[in-house]
């Protein structure tokens, strides 16, 4: 961390995080005493002259480019999150494009972790590709040792802790030692964690990008994108958002804000309930291995345990061997957990999951079947009872 992002950090966050997201990106004073902001909706914004209208000489100018309410959420999370500056997108996969765009041109070589979020896979080898940039994967455990992988052409390193499918834990500062002498871009995907359970830029992290459509939304009823920078790289960011025309829509703008709010209390229950049902998981005979940072039997605890200050309500399961009738029997009647993509918001999911067919840089093996969680706000025990009803039809089904 640079000496004017400390500045920065030192005099923006006077309060614990769990009272920053309460507080932040909020004056009650300056909306006629209304809790929350306004929605500011619209596209034109009205110049007072010729002469401002020229120099695009006041706060909003149109838009597109920043509304009120956007710069309310977009403040809120860049203190929140230790940053310089925060940009909104109207996707947590805009978020991971634009962040990229940011950085690279034709001739660049780039470094992505292997367990990454298949999207972000996608729009390196369908859209880079065609553009002239060229992705290596790398094996997410490498740490240090990524430093073989870095060419003379290398610009960045993009990582994703845990991984949001298989939950490899990276070891973010000894990727950062070697940004940092290679005088690369370290970008990190911080969805899983949130700003509240990983500091970013106490790291080495430029960029930490979220899918705010996940835990700061939280209630699965918007899409939305977010991407703070540290001071190097917030002008970059911002010309590419800018130059890529991305725009965060009001509404959506505002669950943000509205789910902000609640990202603690919701955060720590998520923590609670999720490490309970690992823990339940983990005993039970169906289960080969339960893929969760926090977990003592987690490949990369220590990692975790030295870096994250929490947990969040995403984890995976590798089930004993089963057929795929046993597996659709299971998972088809499901009373509590819906199957569908997302994650973050109040309500359990689960997914079935093979990353056998794109990974490249590592080969994932498993027991079985594996299951992506995500643990809700519902009570533990009927949760836990919707599962043993999905075990006992699967057995019934083999």
């Amino acid at each position: 961390m640079s000496a004017s992002d400390k500045k920065h950090r030192d005099k923006k966050s006077r309060h614990r995080p769990a009272t920053e997201v309460v507080h932040l990106g909020r004056d009650p004073a300056t909306a006629h005493g209304f809790v929350n902001p306004p929605v500011y909706r619209g596209s034109t914004v009205i110049f007072p002259t010729v002469e401002k209208l020229w120099k695009r000489d006041q706060e909003y100018t149109y838009g597109r480019t920043c509304t009120p309410t956007v710069k309310a959420l977009e403040e809120a999370i860049a203190q929140i999150e230790g940053g310089v500056a925060t940009e909104l997108t109207a996707s947590g996969y805009q978020a991971v494009s634009t962040t990229i765009f940011a950085f690279v041109e034709s001739g660049d070589h780039i470094l992505v972790s292997d367990s990454v979020y298949y999207p972000t896979r996608r729009f390196c080898d369908r859209l880079l590709t065609k553009l002239g940039v060229e992705t290596t994967y790398y094996d997410p455990v490498i740490a240090a040792g990524i430093d073989k992988l870095v060419r003379p052409n290398t610009r960045l390193i993009f990582t994703e802790s845990p991984g949001s499918q298989t939950f490899e834990v990276q070891d973010i500062p000894a990727i950062a030692a070697v940004a940092k002498k290679r005088k690369l871009w370290l970008l990190l995907d911080n969805t899983w964690a949130s700003p509240l359970y990983f500091r970013p830029f106490d790291h080495g992290v430029d960029v930490s990008i979220q899918a705010a459509t996940k835990y700061i939304v939280g209630h699965a009823d918007a899409m939305l994108g977010a991407i703070t920078s540290n001071e190097r790289a917030a002008k970059l960011v911002a010309n590419a958002k800018d130059v890529l025309g991305v725009c965060p829509g009001s509404e959506e703008t505002y669950l943000g804000q509205r789910g902000l709010r609640t990202l603690a209390t919701r955060l720590a229950q998520h923590q609670k309930s999720g490490l309970e049902m690992a823990r339940w998981l983990e005993a039970r005979p169906e289960v080969a291995r339960v893929l969760h940072p926090a977990l003592p039997s987690h490949p990369q605890h220590e990692i975790w345990k030295r870096d994250f200050l929490g947990a969040s309500g995403l984890f995976g399961v590798i089930l004993q061997p089963t057929s795929k009738k046993a597996l659709a029997a299971m998972l088809d009647n499901l009373e509590l957990f819906g199957m569908g993509f997302s994650w973050g918001g109040y309500e359990s999911l689960v997914i079935p999951f093979d990353p056998t067919s794109y990974r490249t840089a590592t080969r994932w093996q498993a027991e079985g079947p594996a299951l992506r969680l995500h643990i809700g706000l519902e009570d533990v025990e009927d949760l836990k009872a919707d599962l043993e009803a999905g075990f006992a039809r699967r057995a019934g089904a083999n």
